[in-house]
């Protein structure tokens, strides 16, 4: 068969595998299997099973499951709840108000766990009861939680950057470097939006309740959210000073 027919039905068998079900790691390893069985005449058992452990027993994969475990942390503990209540107030006469906490918390919580899943169920979990109780549009909520929550995937520590480094065998750190400014201006486009938004449609947003805060208060309210930048600081900062490596962050 020619190299190129052969790589339709390669994609309509990928496709195939995908929609039914099949796992996304099971139905690539299927479709290698089938074109080493096709083009080539080295054991197939052999070939995958040494290309797999040689992949996966790469030291740098250590520090998946524990940003992970990371994120399960904060999903199960009270930290999600004290940063939407620490931005709180200081987003009072933002235009948007309490939708940028969707924002600058998933950023928060991305530089900590890395995942965009635990990010996503995280600040869903405290944001969204807050931001439908008190009346905002349910579009633009749900909206600005699934658009911020995929940050996890740019803003070090990825766990799509670390998969990717060690695959294409590039610098982790390098990565996670190259992706904070992108980050950080997505996040930023994402809130000038809600502000261009919110100021078209005023009449859509609630009044705020943190207007008559002072700035003491709204001090005092922001240390709630110390524990999670700590957090933040002990993960990418040990990184970018050269204190630990990818990994070894993720241990700390």
């Amino acid at each position: 068969m020619e190299i190129g027919y052969f790589s339709i039905v390669l994609v309509l068998l990928l496709f195939l595998l995908l929609f039914s079900g099949l796992w996304i790691g099971y139905s690539l390893m299927a479709v290698a299997a089938a074109t080493l069985l096709v083009y080539s005449n080295a054991p197939i058992g052999m070939v995958m099973a040494t290309t797999v452990w040689g992949e996966s027993a790469k030291w740098a994969l250590t520090s998946l499951p524990l940003f992970i475990w990371m994120g399960e942390i904060l999903l199960r503990t009270r930290l999600g709840e004290d940063v939407f209540h620490g931005l709180a107030p200081w987003l009072s006469r933002v235009p948007g108000r309490l939708l940028h906490v969707n924002v600058l918390g998933s950023g928060m919580f991305a530089a900590v766990s890395g995942s965009s899943t635990a990010t996503c169920a995280t600040v869903g979990k405290i944001t969204m009861p807050e931001l439908l109780g008190r009346g905002y549009p349910s579009s633009l909520a749900i909206g600005s939680l699934a658009a911020s929550g995929s940050i996890g995937l740019l803003i070090p520590p990825s766990i799509i950057l670390i998969v990717y480094g060690v695959a294409a065998e590039v610098s982790v750190s390098r990565l996670f470097m190259a992706g904070v400014i992108p980050g950080i201006l997505t996040l930023l486009l994402f809130s000038i939006y809600i502000c261009l938004w919110s100021l078209i449609y005023r009449k859509r947003i609630p009044a705020s309740d943190g207007e008559n805060s002072t700035f003491w208060q709204k001090i005092v309210i922001g240390r709630r959210m110390l524990p999670v930048v700590g957090l933040i600081v002990v993960v990418i900062g040990s990184i970018y000073t050269g204190i630990a490596t990818p990994t070894e962050a993720a241990a700390l």
